[in-house]
C-alpha cells in the first residue's frame, strides 16, 4: 500500500521540510488552514494512535511544541497554536500515517478549527464514565481480560 507520508520521507515525494532527526520529519502541510501549518511525522509506519507506541507520541508532542514555540518567535508571529491527531477516518483522518498537526493562530484571525465543538454534550457522562473506566482498568491490566 502507497503512502504519500512514507514517500516523503524516503525523498520520493516532495515536500517543504523544517525539521528532521532520526526518527521524525517535520514539514508544511500542502492543504494549510494557517500559514505555517506544519505536520509532525514519526519516520517510522504507524497508522493510527492506537497502534503508535507511547513514546513514539510522545516525541511527536515534544516536536510539536517546539515547533509551535517557533510559530510565536518567528516571523510567523502566532499568537497560539491548535495541536491536533486525526484518530481514523471517523475523525477526519485522510492519511493513514500517523502525524500532529501544529497550526498556527493569530488573534481574531476568525479560523472555525472547533466551530460548534463547545455546545455539544454526552447525553448519558455517567455511563460514558464507567464504560472508559472499566476499559482502561483492562488495558492497564492484560491479564484482566483472560479472566471470566
Amino acid at each position: 500500500m502507497s503512502c504519500v507520508f512514507c514517500d516523503i520521507i524516503a525523498g520520493k515525494a516532495p515536500a517543504i521540510r523544517v525539521y528532521e532527526d532520526a526518527d521524525y520529519v517535520a514539514f508544511l502541510d500542502i492543504r494549510p488552514f494557517s500559514r505555517g501549518h506544519t505536520l509532525v511525522v514519526p519516520k517510522q509506519h504507524y497508522e493510527n494512535l492506537v497502534d503508535t507506541p507511547p513514546e513514539v507520541v510522545a516525541g511527536m508532542a515534544k516536536l510539536g511544541q517546539r515547533i509551535a514555540r517557533a510559530s510565536r518567535e518567528s516571523g510567523l508571529h502566532a499568537d497560539g497554536n491548535n495541536i491536533a491527531i486525526n484518530d481514523g477516518k471517523a475523525a477526519f483522518q485522510t492519511v493513514f500515517h500517523i502525524h500532529l498537526h501544529v497550526v498556527p493562530r493569530k488573534s481574531g484571525d476568525k479560523l472555525a478549527f472547533a466551530k460548534g465543538m463547545l455546545l455539544r454534550r454526552d447525553p448519558d457522562r455517567e455511563a460514558s464514565g464507567k464504560i472508559l473506566l472499566e476499559a482502561v482498568a483492562r488495558l492497564s491490566d492484560p491479564q484482566a481480560d483472560l479472566k471470566p
